[in-house]
């Protein structure tokens, strides 16, 4: 028979008294092992008593044997009488002596007639049983017959006062026991009333509550550690989902100001335009502000688009990708708006498995964050390498640079740190960067440098 599936996680679970279902198991086990102990008293005291009344007849039958000849007839039979034997004995001339309570006593002279034949199966002597009497028919050598009796009904009324007492003491043992257990099982389930304590000061607010098994490699320390183990993640994924909760609430509303700008610029102007009166030059101004903010606008809601994108798992359309091929052609179209601007690509980093618009996007972010920093005129610079885990891609600016307190802070959404280095942008420039990057299996980190910001794509292969 194979054993018992485990109940699946998640089903319901008996909650049954455990302290009662304890005590009656052992109740129950208890009761068995008297049982058995009472049947297994009971065959083996039955066998003992009614072999040791068979082999008393038996040994009277044989000393009866050795005394024939040497006493009378009446003395043999008091000798053999007694222990609840009785005798019966017929002599050669039929005369019948007996003694005992199953014989009676004195003598009486019968018609002389052969004696009783000796039986025909088993040997010399063997018991007989005739309902609860026991008898050994013994043929002597001076040709009398010496019958003896024993009644087995003694030991049957043994037996019964046995299991009597045997019920008795059971039953006493019994309550004595469930007294005794209720204390026992208690204490021995006390660890589960302190597992319950914790439970409700936890929900109570005590998340720092913990039980801390003195021997976790115990069955309750174990299940104790566990319980810690599990206490820890929930509060940890409590934790972070606060601290996404803030995160989120703090982005919702920094976008919300961030497209509050631009949605007023485009407001003011085109009111107004309806409202007229300006000349042709003061129109014209008006309609490209319009379309300013509201490209600014737009470029907002694509890069918050991009991002819960990013969160939600962006799907990548992956394809062998020369590095240098995208990070020339990036260069090729920022010379263009950008001409006093010095860029430059550096080495060969040969071929990775990327999604080439998404790299395209991440090399153009940071040549757009470097121009921004060195005002479109300074000198930027796309260093191609290879690496042991892949290939680099290193952009590099003669900016101000980024100070080491905030080489993470730059990453997160929305953080613009001066304007030196955004030029006005929305600040999620390099989250979205670094979000692509991860995506990609790979990195986006600053790297240290003496001058300017150094930041360092790294992409597996």
């Amino acid at each position: 028979m194979s054993p018992a599936a485990p109940p699946a996680p998640g089903a319901g679970l008996r909650t049954r008294s455990l302290r009662n279902r304890v005590t009656g198991t052992v109740l129950v086990f208890l009761a068995a092992m008297l049982v058995v102990l009472a049947v297994t008293t009971d065959v083996a005291l039955n066998a003992r008593l009614e072999g040791e009344l068979r082999q008393r007849l038996q040994d009277r039958a044989s000393y009866a044997t050795l005394l024939v000849g040497q006493v009378d007839d009446s003395t043999l039979v008091d000798r053999l009488e007694g222990d609840g034997v009785s005798v019966r004995l017929t002599t050669s001339s039929g005369q019948q002596l007996g003694k005992g309570p199953l014989a009676p006593s004195g003598s009486a002279t019968a018609a002389p007639g052969p004696p009783p034949p000796a039986p025909a199966n088993g040997p010399k002597g063997p018991v007989t049983e005739q309902g609860q009497i026991l008898s050994v028919t013994e043929q002597l050598a001076d040709g009398s017959t010496l019958v003896l009796l024993a009644d087995s009904g003694d030991v049957a009324r043994t037996l019964e006062q046995v299991r009597t007492t045997l019920a008795v003491g059971g039953l006493v043992l019994l309550v004595l026991a469930a007294l005794a257990l209720r204390p026992v099982v208690n204490r021995a389930l006390r660890p589960l009333d302190q597992v319950t304590a914790t439970a409700r000061a936890i929900t109570a607010g005590d998340r720092g509550a913990r039980l801390r098994p003195d021997r976790p490699e115990t069955e309750l320390g174990q299940a104790a550690s566990a319980f810690d183990a599990m206490l820890d993640e929930v509060e940890g994924a409590e934790r972070q989902s606060r601290r996404a909760e803030q995160r989120l609430r703090a982005f919702l509303s920094d976008a919300a100001h961030e497209l509050r700008t631009p949605l007023a610029g485009v407001q003011a102007a085109a009111e107004r335009l309806l409202r007229g009166g300006e000349d042709r030059q003061q129109r014209e101004e008006l309609s490209v502000t319009v379309i300013r903010e509201a490209r600014r606008a737009s470029r907002l809601a694509d890069d918050l688009l991009t991002m819960a994108r990013i969160d939600s798992g962006l799907e990548l359309h992956r394809a062998p990708v020369e590095l240098r091929r995208v990070a020339s052609g990036v260069v090729e179209v920022a010379r263009l708006a950008n001409p006093d601007a010095r860029l430059e690509v550096v080495g060969d980093a040969g071929t990775v498995t990327a999604d080439p618009d998404r790299l395209t996007q991440v090399l153009t972010n940071l040549v757009d964050n470097a121009l921004n920093a060195t005002r479109h005129q300074g000198h930027v610079t796309l260093t191609l390498a290879r690496t042991p885990e892949g290939a680099s891609v290193d952009v590099a600016d003669d900016g101000p640079g980024i100070s080491a307190a905030d080489a993470e802070r730059v990453f997160e959404r929305l953080v613009r740190l001066d304007a030196s280095r955004t030029g006005g942008g929305s600040g999620l420039g390099l989250s979205i960067a670094r979000g692509i990057a991860e995506t990609h299996g790979g990195s986006l980190s600053l790297l240290p440098s003496e001058r300017g910001a150094r930041f360092r794509l790294s992409l597996p292969t």
